[in-house]
């Protein structure tokens, strides 16, 4: 350490494209724009998480490409894309496609969330091979560089360097990964757990010759935390902040709660 400190700290809210008709979720992309959330992500996934596994369901990408050519202002991305489900080539040419779109005559808006995939239901519905957890998160360290370097192939090149956010807190592999690649590292880790995992990550941008502060840490609390909770957080050098609403109920107080938090914060 240090991270990212010098940084604003910014609020993230994944809306779970689950047990809702589409029109339901546009109009939520739209209100959360209007209330001044920083980025909205979605998830990769086939099936719903939670409640009726055959519920009402949407996919990811497609739908970011809708969120781009709506919205104005507002970041978006998944939260994560599986590698596993697209060969990388086409998937950095799917995400250059969705970031011009968002362009608008400006930058892009598209944050790149990827991790290496868990869901064994969406992998035997589909017809993916499942593997184990090292050699998904093999497939995805040899995935990244192709990314990246399809992005500099691509005519016209993405809109700017296209942040990189990776999911997952796994010591020996994910976090190796992280320092190598990631822009943004998001963690479900609270304040004692996530006070060690950055000294691993620390270790790991040592070993790759990587500055720390290039990578943004981004943590999910649980909605139940207080603003002191939030506060420790930050003290550790967390500046992403992200909650998750799902239908039927979407819970506009959580996210209400994290902006003002936010605003506080930045003064």
């Amino acid at each position: 350490m240090p991270f990212d400190l010098d940084q604003p700290v910014r609020i993230g809210v994944q809306i779970a494209p689950q047990h809702a008709e589409y029109q339901t979720l546009r109009d939520t992309v739209m209100r959360l724009e209007e209330l001044g959330v920083d980025i909205a992500f979605n998830w990769d996934h086939f099936y719903p998480l939670a409640g009726d596994r055959n519920g009402l369901h949407f996919e990811g990408w497609t739908m970011l490409a809708a969120w781009a050519e709506q919205t104005e202002r507002i970041q978006f991305g998944p939260l994560v894309t599986c590698n596993s489900y697209r060969n990388p080539d086409l998937l950095a040419d799917m995400a250059r496609t969705v970031d011009h779109i968002s362009a608008k005559g400006g930058e892009g808006r598209l944050v790149f969330g990827i991790g290496s995939g868990w869901a064994r239901h969406d992998y035997d519905e589909y017809g993916y091979d499942f593997g184990t957890v090292g050699s998904r998160l093999d497939d995805l360290a040899e995935a990244l560089p192709r990314i990246r370097r399809r992005w500099g192939l691509l005519n016209p090149a993405p809109t700017r360097d296209i942040p990189v956010l990776i999911g997952g807190g796994g010591e020996r592999k994910t976090l190796r990964i992280v320092a190598e690649h990631a822009d943004v590292w998001h963690s479900f880790s609270d304040a004692a757990e996530l006070r060690r995992k950055l000294d691993v990550l620390s270790t790991w941008c040592e070993r790759v010759e990587r500055d720390p502060s290039e990578i943004t840490v981004s943590v999910e609390p649980d909605r139940g935390q207080s603003n002191e909770q939030w506060d420790e957080l930050y003290g550790l050098g967390a500046r992403l902040f992200t909650t998750q609403i799902t239908a039927p109920h979407y819970d506009w107080e959580a996210v209400r709660r994290l902006l003002s938090w936010r605003d506080t914060v930045n003064g």
